[in-house]
């Protein structure tokens, strides 16, 4: 059901561009999940297992004798960047085909109604065309601001310049609910038991390995026994927290550093967008004679903005 759910989802978002999602609940031809057919995409081989390649501009479906070519199909894949990071292309394909198909046979049947001349057309036309227009105005905006070296001088400016250093911890534990337990594993860890073999027999936490932390992740009991070990070293009497008795082994400290450009690139940009579409917005409104008036006809002064 899932599996289904996602792939009518997906392909909706993929024909949008069409202006076809409605279709969707009444395809031509049903969406069989469990089959598996060779597409265009696939590797066709000959009987020397030759791969034959297929271009973009090859025929996916001709109806009623307009192609609909592969680059069409692809087209849809690429723009929905969230379904082409899920299934592979041919994948997409098997689906999306008879979607395509669906409608561009509306497309026609629509054009021989001369939709185009009917008031309704006409009205959500112009919403269309003002909403676009809107969407493309602010991603130039978007994409002409937002560049590399706007990333990399925000990522030194404001993250690396900024960063403050913080002692970093890595350690693993045993917990249990019980000082009597606690300390029968201490004493298991005095004779040279393995931390590891002991933590499957007695831990209920089950991640034992805690990897990198900071003092501000962990409650105060946790740090103040971690931070009193030397690399190593684990802890010689049980250490009470809200969440029972832990025997800690300190394995290593270090110094924070900053993380890497590749790691906040995403958010970077996502930062550096919104503040490219508020800037938009408040240039316009600078740039602008603006008149607004409630119901009554009474014009509205605005509050001016707080500095």
């Amino acid at each position: 059901m899932q599996k289904k759910l996602f792939w009518t989802g997906a392909v909706i978002l993929a024909v949008a561009v069409l202006g076809t999602t409605y279709y969707m609940d009444t395809p031509t031809k049903p969406l069989k999940s469990n089959l598996r057919l060779h597409s265009p995409m696939s590797q066709v081989t000959s009987d020397k297992a030759q791969p034959v390649e297929v271009k973009d501009d090859a025929v996916a479906a001709r109806v009623n004798g307009e192609v609909i070519t592969i680059a069409d199909i692809r087209k849809g894949y690429i723009d929905n960047p969230q379904i082409a990071e899920q299934v592979p292309f041919d994948e997409f394909y098997e689906k999306a085909l008879d979607v395509f198909v669906n409608g561009k046979l509306l497309y026609q049947a629509a054009e021989k109604e001369n939709v185009e001349a009917l008031d309704a057309y006409q009205s959500q036309l112009q919403t269309a065309k003002e909403d676009l227009a809107r969407k493309v105005y602010l991603d130039k905006q978007v994409e002409d601001k937002v560049t590399d070296a706007a990333v990399a001088k925000f990522y030194q400016d404001e993250y690396v310049a900024k960063f403050v250093s913080k002692k970093e911890m890595s350690a693993k534990h045993i917990l249990v609910d019980n000082e009597k337990t606690a300390n029968e594993v201490i004493e298991k860890l005095n004779k040279k038991g393995n931390f590891d073999k002991i933590a499957k027999d007695y831990t209920k936490d089950k991640t034992v390995e805690l990897g990198w932390f900071t003092e501000d992740l962990m409650v105060p009991e946790f740090v103040d026994a971690t931070k009193a070990l030397k690399k190593g070293e684990y802890t010689k009497k049980p250490v009470k927290t809200q969440f029972g008795y832990h025997i800690i082994l300190l394995l290593d400290t270090r110094d924070a550093k900053p993380l890497p450009l590749k790691d906040l690139e995403p958010q970077i940009r996502s930062i550096l967008s919104q503040q490219v579409v508020a800037e938009t917005f408040e240039n316009l409104y600078k740039n602008s004679s603006i008149e607004k008036f409630d119901l009554s006809g009474k014009q509205i002064v605005d509050e001016p903005a707080q500095k």
